[in-house]
């Protein structure tokens, strides 16, 4: 396996020795202007047709290094499955948390100041939902927003509007919010005055917080899932697709944020180039759900975002959807690159990354292409 620190470049590419990185410019689809750098990083968001344009010299070389991603049809490709009626435990809902494994649905709202907890008989199934039982945040909020929990169900986390905080308790039996206990809070006030969406980074190491100021605001936890030890980092606005955002949800991956709007009563995708740097976010696309639910607040996503799940404030329920599965990019170079190997590779596994040598001696008419650095983490 290849290392960073076996290439040298220096008027083409030179196994040994230090390495001299100028990373290049990568434009459209996939198109390396080789007149820009001589390393290409190049994660996929779409399946993808490399292109090279510039080769300059007549001897010429580059480094590609590929991320493999998933790829798939955006959140406009939709489609309405199911609802829930949440009425006979919570009035106003806002917000909605399912266990990892489907089996279990919280939801928490303003009417009876408490988190509901829900058997699904059939994962990720909502219409085999039954109520199992609820807890009370009156105590330290009475307009809770939304809800989360730590992977390992040990902890809950709850938004609260009147607080202006989140809420952190501890659970004795995971998943079991009878055996909830409060233990602290942490004040988002400087930043948003009307909460309505919370998100948790897998390992505990950032919080997100959406409100109707319009923005996601970033957070880092330097211990993880410790809220007392929250910071504030940045934000980033979505006034551009809904004046009033609710809920909020990221890809275990933190390549893609999904937010809920009521102005437009419309889910919104947005690509993050840095995962989980939401100052990198670019808006994607968009989906109606106005058909179904006239005041989407809560949201949210199967882990292999296949399904997802909004909470209407106005019906009283939980609407379903279906999305379209994602699929590892496929990656075609250049009819011109030759491969000594005889096999054109493979695009890396989901996380994984290959890179890849490019060489040519007659200005870029025949390229040589060898794979450098294989599954590299």
């Amino acid at each position: 396996m290849a290392n960073d620190k076996d290439f040298k470049i220096k008027n083409g590419l030179q196994l040994g020795g230090a390495f001299i990185e100028k990373v290049g410019t990568i434009a459209g689809n996939a198109t390396l202007d080789l007149s820009t750098g001589n390393v290409f990083d190049y994660t996929p968001t779409d399946n993808a047709t490399f292109a090279f344009s510039n080769a300059g010299e007549t001897e010429h070389s580059f480094v590609l290094s590929v991320v493999g991603a998933e790829v798939g049809a955006s959140v406009s490709s939709a489609s309405y499955l199911q609802s829930f009626s949440v009425s006979s435990q919570e009035n106003v809902p806002y917000g909605i948390f399912i266990r990892p494994d489907g089996t279990k649905m919280y939801i928490v709202g303003e009417s009876g100041d408490d988190v509901n907890e829900y058997d699904l008989s059939t994962a990720w199934d909502i219409s085999t939902a039954s109520y199992v039982q609820n807890f009370s945040v009156a105590a330290q909020d009475t307009t809770p927003t939304d809800v989360f929990f730590k992977t390992d169900g040990t902890k809950m986390y709850v938004l609260g509007l009147s607080g202006d905080d989140v809420n952190e308790y501890n659970l004795s039996t995971p998943w079991d919010i009878s055996t909830a206990t409060y233990l602290q809070n942490f004040s988002i006030a400087s930043q948003e005055g009307s909460p309505f969406g919370m998100h948790i980074k897998p390992d505990g190491t950032k919080i997100y917080i959406l409100g109707f100021s319009d923005n996601v605001n970033e957070y880092n936890l330097s211990t993880p899932w410790d809220i007392s030890t929250a910071s504030f980092i940045q934000n980033f606005s979505v006034a551009a697709q809904d004046r009033q955002a609710g809920g909020i949800y990221i890809t275990e991956d933190g390549t893609s944020l999904y937010i809920s709007g009521i102005s437009s009563d419309s889910i919104y995708e947005y690509y993050l180039s840095t995962a989980w740097d939401i100052s990198t976010a670019s808006f994607v696309d968009g989906f109606s759900v106005a058909a179904q639910s006239t005041g989407p607040l809560g949201l949210f996503f199967k882990p292999d975002i296949s399904k997802f799940y909004v909470v209407d404030f106005i019906n009283k329920g939980v609407f379903e959807y279906n999305m379209p599965a994602q699929d590892p990019a496929t990656l075609t170079y250049p009819a011109s690159v030759y491969w000594p190997s005889g096999t054109v590779p493979d695009a890396p596994a989901v996380g994984e990354t290959d890179i890849l040598e490019f060489n040519t001696t007659n200005g870029g008419t025949v390229w040589y292409g060898t794979k450098a650095g294989d599954a590299m983490a």
